[in-house]
C-alpha cells in the first residue's frame, strides 16, 4: 500500500474531534486511508443492502452494534444516521467516535452542516499525487517561488504518461490499462453516482455535456454557451456544474479580484481533477497522440494546479488558489494567497524555458508595485532553477 500524506492529518484530527468525516472522489483509496490508518474500529459500508436498510429502519438499533469507535463507510447513503450520531457523541465525548465517509460531497456535508456542526472535522482525500507515487515528501508549498527545490526531486517517469495514465489509486496498484479503467469509472458514475444525486432523465445530453466540458478544459466557463451546444437550459448546465464540482471531477478556480485599477475578468476557469480521465474524455488514446494534441498544454494546466491543491487539502487546508486576467488579455495561471503576500505562478507545458514565458508576471509585478515579489514558473522540463528573478520548477518536483 502507499502511504497516504493525509493520514497523519485524518489521525491528528480523530484525537481532536468526536466526528470525522472524509470525502473525495469514487475510488480515491478513502476506504483504503481509514481502514489503515484505524484498524481497531469496527467496518460497516452503508452500500451494503443489509446495513443500509438496517441502518434506514433503525439507527438506533444500526449503532448500538458499534461497542467501540466506527467507520461508516459512504454514509450519505443512510442520513438519518445523522441526528443520532449527533446525540451519542454529545453525551459520550469520546475524540474520534465515529469515522465517515462519503464520495458525494455535498449531500454529506449538508447532513453535517444541519447536525454535527462544530463536532466534526472534515478532509478530502483526492487520487494519488505525485510525490506519493514516488515515495518522496511533497514540495512546501511555502516556499514556491522563493526557493529551487532539494536536489533529487527529479521523477524518472515520462511527463506523457503520467499525464495520460493519470492518478487514480486502483490503476497503480493493480498495473491496469488506464483507459479501459477510467472507461468503466466513468460509466459508473454516470449511469449510477448522477442519478443517485440528481434526477437526469437524458443521460445521453448529460454524457454530451461532460465531454464538451472537457473540451472547454483550462477556458473561462462560458454558462451561454455550453447551454446552447448541449440544447439544455442555462439553469440546467448550472446545476450539472454543480454535480461535476460535488463529484470532484472539476474544479472552478475563482478569479482573485485585487482590482488595480483594471477591469477584470469575473467568471471562473474549468479544470479537470484527473488528467487520465481527461484524456480519456478527449479520446486521447496514448501518450504519444498526447504528445502532438492541441489540448496538451490546458493538460498539463489540469495537472499543475491538481497537484498544488492536492497538496493543500493533504495538509488539512483549504485552496487559495486563483487565477488573474484583465481585459487587456494579461493573465496568471495561478495566483496563491499566502500569509506573507500574493505569489503569481506561470504554467507552460514547453521542456525548453522561453524569455516570453515570464511576461505576465512581469506585467503583474509592474501593476502590483511588486518587483521583487516571489514567482514561479512551472514548466514541462527537467531542471530548476532561478531565471529574471523568478524561480523556475520542474513539473516533477511538485
Amino acid at each position: 500500500m502507499i502511504k497516504r500524506a493525509l493520514e497523519t492529518v485524518l489521525k491528528k484530527a480523530a484525537a481532536g474531534y468526536p466526528v470525522v468525516t472524509l470525502t473525495g472522489p469514487r475510488q480515491s483509496g478513502k476506504t483504503t486511508l481509514v481502514r489503515a490508518a484505524f484498524p481497531k474500529y469496527d467496518y460497516v459500508s452503508l452500500e451494503d443492502p443489509d446495513q443500509n436498510a438496517y441502518a434506514i429502519e433503525d439507527p438506533r438499533g444500526f449503532l448500538s452494534q458499534f461497542k467501540g469507535k466506527a467507520i461508516l463507510d459512504e454514509a450519505q447513503r443512510a442520513p438519518s444516521l445523522f441526528s443520532y450520531i449527533q446525540t451519542i457523541v454529545d453525551s459520550s465525548g469520546d475524540p474520534g467516535k465515529y469515522v465517515l465517509t462519503g464520495s458525494q460531497n455535498f449531500l454529506l456535508l449538508q447532513k453535517i452542516s444541519q447536525t454535527l456542526a462544530g463536532r466534526c472535522s472534515v478532509l478530502h482525500l483526492m487520487p494519488f499525487c505525485l510525490s506519493e507515487l514516488e515515495t518522496r515528501k511533497p514540495f512546501t508549498l511555502s516556499k514556491i517561488g522563493r526557493t529551487t527545490p532539494d536536489p533529487g526531486r527529479n521523477s524518472q517517469r515520462d511527463l506523457m504518461d503520467v499525464l495520460f495514465t493519470g492518478f487514480f489509486p486502483r490503476i497503480h496498484d493493480k498495473g491496469l490499462e488506464p483507459m479501459d479503467w477510467l472507461a468503466n469509472y466513468y460509466r459508473t458514475y454516470v449511469e449510477r453516482d448522477v442519478r443517485d444525486i440528481i434526477n437526469i432523465g437524458d443521460m445521453e445530453s448529460f454524457g454530451r455535456f461532460v465531454r464538451l466540458c472537457a473540451g472547454r478544459n483550462g477556458q473561462i466557463l462560458n454558462l451561454s454557451s455550453l447551454a446552447n451546444d448541449c440544447g439544455v437550459t442555462h439553469t440546467t448546465v448550472r446545476r450539472w456544474i454543480s454535480i461535476l464540482e460535488a463529484s470532484f471531477l472539476v474544479i472552478l478556480l475563482r478569479p482573485h479580484f485585487k482590482n488595480f485599477n483594471k477591469r477584470l475578468i469575473k467568471s471562473p476557469k474549468l479544470y479537470f481533477l484527473d488528467t487520465g480521465l481527461l484524456c480519456f474524455l478527449l479520446k486521447i488514446r496514448s501518450p504519444d497522440d498526447l504528445r502532438l494534441h492541441a489540448s496538451r498544454g490546458g493538460i498539463f494546466e489540469s495537472f499543475v494546479i491538481s497537484e498544488i491543491i492536492k497538496n493543500i487539502l493533504n495538509r488539512g487546508k483549504a485552496p487559495n488558489i486563483y487565477f488573474w486576467r484583465d481585459s487587456g488579455g494579461h493573465e496568471i495561471d495561478i495566483i496563491m494567497e499566502e500569509d506573507s503576500g500574493l505569489i503569481p505562478i506561470e504554467i507552460k507545458s514547453g521542456q525548453t524555458v522561453s524569455g516570453d514565458f515570464f511576461s505576465g508576471i512581469e506585467y503583474w509585478r509592474n501593476l502590483a508595485g511588486e518587483k521583487d515579489a516571489p514567482a514561479a514558473l512551472v514548466y514541462g522540463g527537467d531542471r530548476s532553477y532561478q531565471r529574471t528573478g523568478s524561480m523556475v520548477y520542474s513539473w516533477s518536483c511538485l
